[in-house]
């Protein structure tokens, strides 16, 4: 009978990176989306900014997420990002 704790020994690692970087990814994107509200400029010009650096940080996160050491600090690293931006959207809200 095969054991199946060694494949996904080496596949939880890849799951994980690949939830970090669509979810994670995603939500960091929102939160710099909405957090762009909070800059002192015009609603339309601040929706428009959020928008346009949503994709940037979409992008960003992505990258980061595969070129981290671990999935653990891939995580960790989403979360530190998402600390301010969650701070700058909350202002909004």
């Amino acid at each position: 009978m095969m054991s199946l704790i060694g494949p996904v020994r080496r596949v939880a690692p890849l799951a994980s990176r690949i939830v970090a970087a669509l979810f994670g990814g995603y939500a960091l994107a929102a939160l710099g989306s909405v957090a762009a509200l909070a800059l002192p400029m015009s609603k339309p010009q601040a929706v428009l900014t959020g928008m346009l650096a949503s994709f940037a940080i979409y992008a960003a996160a992505v990258v980061w997420v595969f070129s981290a050491r671990s999935a653990l600090r891939a995580w960790a690293g989403l979360l530190a990002a998402a600390a301010p931006l969650l701070l700058a959207a909350w202002s909004v809200w």
